[in-house]
């Protein structure tokens, strides 16, 4: 038995032990096992030797679920792939550059990562950034659904709100769109309302929880801080305003502070590892994995929209509804509506004009 293996083992049984019913024991004892002896896993990352893409691959390499990695961009990833490949971890690294190599670096994937496309400059919104990124999404996710179409996409790339549209449109035109495969990565939005809650109401960032709702651009991230757990008694209501603002600007507050040298990469490679992370653990069976994503969704009358969901073997097991609203998040729920439809719609319109 590996050293890592024993350790696992002992720190179940030593949890174990505290606990009066065996079926606890046995549970715990079945995922210590489980860890080391979880399936075959391949991962890819479109865009890995961008400002996102290459702490992205760390931390994927580092993630114990991952048996080979797939690391591809238009240039320099070689050198991403062999830097990557060193870390003592179990999965194999290969690096792939150009269009010439997309299909290797897709075939026999279980999971695409797309933080692919250009950065927010200062003074730069995130609609600016529509026509260099969809054109890159379009052409990634035609490729994706010759060579990997069952594979789970994340699409971190900007506009999100408008780029899982153009996804989803590609994916339907080559026949194999599947709405419980494609997510817009909205984690980063869940980790700055953890971080920014946590700091306010003097608590724990480990043990907090903030689900974000709606989209992933201004308005259309609409933290429910009323569902916040531990629920922080002493915030007022102007506090509450002033974390919900905070969070829709949380981009902004990288760009202005990199001033002109770059924007949130590593905390949206962090975010992104997270979420790859609990869409691995759903395939392979974890129970009641839960993630904030933006999906196709029946919530609101809006055809895609961030909530919780429930990740299963098949990707999307469950989209979860809203819950009880604030009054002041019920009016941020109405005010992000329009703006959100028509990121969507300029999405479709782009995947059918294009």
């Amino acid at each position: 038995m590996r050293p890592s293996m024993i350790r696992s083992v002992q720190s179940a049984l030593r949890r174990a032990s505290s606990s009066s019913s065996s079926t606890s024991s046995r549970h715990l004892l079945s995922r210590a096992y489980s860890a080391d002896a979880s399936p075959e896993r391949k991962i890819a990352v479109l865009g890995a030797a961008g400002g996102i893409g290459q702490p992205l691959a760390l931390l994927m390499k580092l993630n114990p679920l991952v048996s080979h990695l797939s690391l591809y961009d238009i240039a320099g990833t070689p050198g991403v792939a062999a830097d990557v490949s060193h870390v003592n971890t179990r999965s194999e690294v290969k690096g792939y550059v150009g269009e010439d190599q997309l299909g290797a670096a897709l075939e026999g994937c279980d999971v695409v990562i797309i933080p692919a496309g250009v950065p927010r400059k200062p003074g730069m919104t995130r609609d600016d950034l529509f026509n260099i990124n969809a054109g890159i999404v379009k052409t990634l996710c035609t490729a994706i659904a010759k060579y990997c179409p069952n594979a789970l996409v994340n699409m971190i790339s900007n506009p999100v709100n408008s780029t899982v549209p153009i996804a989803a449109e590609v994916f339907k035109k080559a026949g194999t769109y599947n709405e419980k495969k494609l997510f817009g990565v909205t984690t980063l939005d869940v980790v700055r309302a953890k971080t920014f809650y946590a700091g306010k109401a003097k608590v724990p960032v480990s043990e907090v929880d903030v689900p974000v709702v709606g989209g992933h651009a201004g308005i259309t991230i609409l933290p429910l801080f009323s569902q916040a757990k531990p629920q922080g008694s002493n915030l007022s209501d102007e506090d509450v305003k002033a974390l919900t603002k905070r969070t829709q600007d949380g981009g902004t507050e990288v760009v202005e502070a990199k001033a002109g040298k770059g924007s949130a990469t590593l905390s949206m490679a962090y975010a992104g590892s997270i979420f790859a992370d609990a869409c691995l653990k759903g395939l392979n069976g974890v129970p009641d994995v839960v993630e904030c994503s933006f999906v196709q969704s029946a919530v609101t009358d809006l055809p895609f929209f961030a909530s919780k969901v429930r990740l299963g073997k098949d990707g999307v097991e469950e989209v979860l509804g809203l819950g009880s609203l604030s009054d002041f998040e019920k009016e941020g729920l109405e005010k992000l509506k329009p703006e959100l439809k028509a990121s969507i719609e300029k999405g479709i319109k782009f995947a059918h004009g294009n």
